[in-house]
């Protein structure tokens, strides 16, 4: 790590996909200095001389005090808040890139809403392990927030979870505005899962709602789908309440209903019969569900906790079964007590 001068920003955004934008946007219309770092040279050129995102956030005038930079180097230079905003697969080798540029003592703030392929690990653990000696030093932000309407100063609640009270504080004072609120806890655990798993459970909802299905079919989905997300988180150590607030009901609710939401076109075309591969594809951003649907199956497995929903997404993603087999196949689960652990 590098040690400390005066920096030339006073935060930096590193991602500059949709939120990283948004969040960005947030920051500099607040009279801060803030770098952006997005990883192609010519977007961030486009970036600074037009003062807009147009490839992933159109329509959203960024401030002077956003400047774009395709330089770890110089993003990270002497910078004490960093924000971490990108999709979740690419956390670690983007932090294997920037460890060393990241200045001493710097607290590093995730957005990033998944859990790892392969290892199934959370962005706390993966961060843990490629900034060495920063996990006290570490924030994590979820909640529901579409990244248009925070640019657009629409009223946004999230929330903002870290192991350190002081840190956790701060990053609220840091990006809370009158459009913009934040609230506290130390439950990483928990809102890491809530922000990660209510994208498998869109999927699911899309697909529903891609097969014609009515509104009792999503109120089920999103329902029984915060059941099974809340059983996993609380095996993990979560508290279930924080899966009743911002980072779990909150978020899987709009993720479920938001017809921005990544997760739930994805399931929609699903379900009305398009292959994986061709609606990827067609997309240039990243539906996180469809990755963590494996990685949560993992997580599943290792905690013994029953995951029904996510995995008819999961066997759906990999082709083994067909939207109206999964379907059935969920109706037709042994009756059981609504309560049962």
């Amino acid at each position: 790590m590098k040690g400390q001068h005066q920096p030339n920003f006073d935060v930096a955004v590193v991602g500059g996909g949709s939120m990283g934008t948004a969040l960005a946007k947030l920051l500099g219309d607040g009279g801060r200095r803030v770098a952006m770092w997005v990883y192609e040279a010519e977007l961030a050129d486009r970036i600074n001389e037009t003062r807009a995102n147009e490839l992933f956030l159109p329509g959203a005038k960024l401030p002077e005090t956003v400047v774009a930079t395709s330089s770890l180097e110089r993003a990270l230079d002497g910078v004490g808040t960093v924000l971490s905003v990108m999709p979740a697969q690419f956390v670690r080798s983007v932090w294997a890139a920037g460890a060393r540029h990241l200045a001493e003592g710097a607290s590093v703030v995730s957005a990033s809403k998944g859990v790892e392929t392969g290892s199934a690990q959370l962005m706390s653990e993966v961060l843990a392990e490629a900034l060495p000696g920063a996990a006290g030093r570490l924030a994590f932000l979820s909640g529901p927030s579409f990244a248009k309407e925070i640019a657009a100063g629409q009223p946004t609640a999230v929330v903002i979870a870290s192991a350190n009270a002081d840190l956790a504080v701060r990053i609220q004072q840091l990006v809370s505005t009158a459009s913009f609120r934040a609230y506290t806890t130390d439950d990483v655990v928990g809102v890491e899962l809530g922000g990660a798993l209510k994208n498998v459970i869109a999927i699911a909802v899309g697909v529903a709602e891609g097969m014609g299905l009515g509104l009792n079919s999503r109120a089920a989905l999103i329902t029984r789908g915060l059941a099974e997300l809340t059983r996993l988180a609380v095996s993990c150590g979560a508290n279930p309440l924080t899966l009743a607030g911002l980072a779990g009901m909150g978020d899987l609710v709009l993720t479920c209903t938001g017809h921005l939401s990544r997760n739930l076109q994805v399931g929609n075309r699903l379900g009305r019969g398009e292959r994986l591969d061709e609606i990827l594809g067609s997309m240039h951003m990243v539906a996180e569900g469809v990755a963590t649907a494996r990685s949560a199956m993992i997580l599943a497995a290792r905690r013994g906790v029953e995951m029904p929903i996510s995995e008819a997404v999961t066997r759906l993603l990999d082709g083994e079964t067909a939207p109206a087999d999964a379907v059935r196949e969920l109706m037709a689960r042994p009756l059981r007590s609504e309560r049962e652990r």
